[in-house]
């Protein structure tokens, strides 16, 4: 029998969106005093995949993708994601903005890989954590590229994202490599 071995640490990855400039600067300055420093963010790009969010946070919606400095333990994703559900209702609550959900924050961890994401909701290809929090790998690492599986949503397989996150795993790698934790070469 094999001992399990260690788990090496994640890249915490936030997708904040909003239709305001301003609720996105109030997510990032949030999660920075949450998670540390943003070491890359993506540029603010139109979100059109879905109508699915119009009737609580608007139209002409800009999502971004924030990728953290520190990396975080990879069995945080339930705590995460409940505390970006704790500042959605915080920017709600303070009345700032007409839609009554200004700001939708969704954390994912990047590893060397794959890219995960965390979900209220299950499905048949989501993995249950804990707290009602659910995991699904949402992108693979392959050859080289980030590679969508059949149930990936629609933004998630924008090739604007997978040259974000290729950039955001050349940053994790060093990161590993000064812990000197080996990984998947690919």
């Amino acid at each position: 029998m094999t001992d399990p071995n260690p788990v090496p640490p994640s890249l915490l990855v936030v997708a904040a969106f909003s239709r305001h400039a301003d609720a996105l600067t109030w997510g990032r300055e949030r999660l920075e005093a949450l998670y540390g420093p943003v070491s890359l963010a993506s540029p603010p790009y139109p979100f059109h995949h879905t109508r699915y969010y119009e009737a609580t946070m608007g139209t002409e919606l800009r999502k971004q993708f924030l990728g953290f400095a520190k990396l975080v333990s990879s069995d945080c994703l339930p705590d995460v994601k409940r505390q970006c559900q704790a500042l959605e209702k915080e920017l709600a609550g303070q009345a700032r903005f007409p839609e009554p959900r200004p700001l939708n924050l969704d954390p994912g961890l990047l590893q060397l890989g794959k890219f995960l994401l965390a979900s209220t909701k299950d499905q048949g290809h989501r993995i249950y954590l804990r707290d009602g929090i659910f995991a699904e790998v949402t992108l693979r690492f392959q050859g080289g590229e980030f590679v969508p599986w059949p149930w990936t949503y629609a933004d998630y397989r924008e090739p604007v994202l997978h040259e974000f996150l290729k950039e955001l795993r050349g940053v994790y790698r060093l990161q590993l490599a000064k812990l000197q934790i080996a990984g998947n070469p690919d």
